[in-house]
C-alpha cells in the first residue's frame, strides 16, 4: 500500500505527501479503516490533518484559515480538535472551526493555559503520556514530549501492516527536532525523542509534523548523534 496516494500539482522533487500553502490536499490510507487527509494551510505553512474512520473522525491543529479547513470538513464534522501545542499558527483557526464543529477540544495538558487563554476558549481536556484520544471505534496514543514547549504531544495511529503514523506537531521534522529556546530545553527533546520516539518505535514509522514533508524513522534515526552534537 503506497504512502501517497494524491500528489497532484506537487513539483517532481517534492517529498513523502507533500502539500503547498493554498494548494489541494493530500489523501492517504493509513489502514482499512483510517484515512488521512493532509492540508497546508496560513502564512507559515502550516499541516492540518484530518484523520477520518469508519466511525468518527478527528482533526489535528486548525492551525489557520478556518474556511478552507471547514471545506475540507463538509458534512462531516470531527469529534475531536487536537492542538498539538502552545504555538500561536497551530490555533489560529481553532476558535472557529470548534464554533461550527462542536468538537472535544485536547491539548497536551501543560499548554493547555496558554491555549485557552491565546485562543479565547473554555472546555479544553488536557492530555499526556498514558492518555489516548477517540477516533471513532479505534484510538490515537498520547505521548507528551518536552522541550519545544512544555506540553507539545505527538499522536500516534497504528496504520496497515502495523506500520506506526506519528502527529508530531512541531518536536519532530525531517532533519531534527523542532527549534528550542535554551540548551536545557533542546536537551529535554531530544532526551524524549530518544527515549519516546525513537526508542518506542521501528524504523517503519511515519513522521507526520506541524510542516512539511513527512518522513520516516528509518530516515531520521541515522542522524540522532549529529543532531544532539549540534545543538539544534
Amino acid at each position: 500500500m503506497s504512502l501517497i496516494s494524491k500528489l497532484e500539482g506537487s513539483p517532481s522533487m517534492a517529498g513523502l505527501n507533500h502539500v503547498t500553502a493554498g494548494g489541494p490536499p493530500v489523501t492517504v490510507r493509513l489502514s482499512d479503516t483510517v484515512t488521512m487527509i493532509k492540508l497546508s494551510v496560513g502564512p507559515m505553512d502550516n499541516n492540518a490533518y484530518l484523520l477520518r474512520g469508519r466511525t468518527g473522525s478527528v482533526l489535528i491543529d486548525a492551525a489557520a484559515e478556518p474556511e478552507r479547513l471547514l471545506e475540507l470538513i463538509g458534512d462531516q464534522p470531527p469529534d475531536v480538535i487536537v492542538t498539538t501545542h502552545r504555538h500561536q499558527d497551530h490555533w489560529q483557526g481553532l476558535a472557529d472551526v470548534a464554533e461550527a464543529t462542536k468538537a472535544q477540544l485536547v491539548c497536551g495538558r501543560p499548554d493547555l493555559d496558554a491555549i485557552a487563554t491565546g485562543a479565547w476558549l473554555e472546555n479544553l481536556t488536557g492530555v499526556w503520556d498514558g492518555d489516548v484520544v477517540a477516533l471513532g471505534e479505534e484510538s490515537l496514543a498520547v505521548i507528551g514530549l518536552v522541550g519545544h514547549t512544555p506540553g507539545s504531544i505527538t499522536l500516534v495511529y497504528r496504520g496497515s501492516d502495523e506500520v506506526d503514523h506519528l502527529f508530531t506537531g512541531d518536536s519532530l521534522f525531517p532533519g531534527g527536532p523542532g527549534k528550542t529556546g535554551s540548551p536545557e530545553d533542546f536537551a529535554s527533546l531530544m532526551d524524549d525523542l530518544e527515549s519516546k520516539i525513537f526508542g518506542g518505535f521501528g524504523d517503519p514509522a511515519v513522521v507526520h509534523p506541524g510542516h512539511g514533508d513527512d518522513t520516516t524513522l528509518a530516515v531520521e534515526r541515522p542522524q540522532l548523534a549529529s543532531w544532539r552534537a549540534r545543538g539544534w
